[in-house]
């Protein structure tokens, strides 16, 4: 990929090029949302064991 980036003969000037960082950085943010990052079902199930499992060995000791 590298290759093919030295191999344009344009170049992206400076505004452009913050207006495509300020682009990719916006939809990273709508795409990361925290709330767009829960756990699956799955996960959210195997945390619950873990802390019962944890529960019950603190219990033990």
């Amino acid at each position: 990929m590298v290759s093919r980036i030295n191999q344009i003969s344009e170049t992206i000037d400076h505004a452009t090029s913050r207006s495509i960082c300020d682009a990719v950085g916006e939809r990273l943010r709508q795409s990361l949302r925290p709330e767009a990052l829960q756990p699956s079902v799955y996960l959210d199930h195997l945390l619950d064991e873990f802390r019962r499992r944890d529960r019950e060995d603190a219990a033990r000791h």
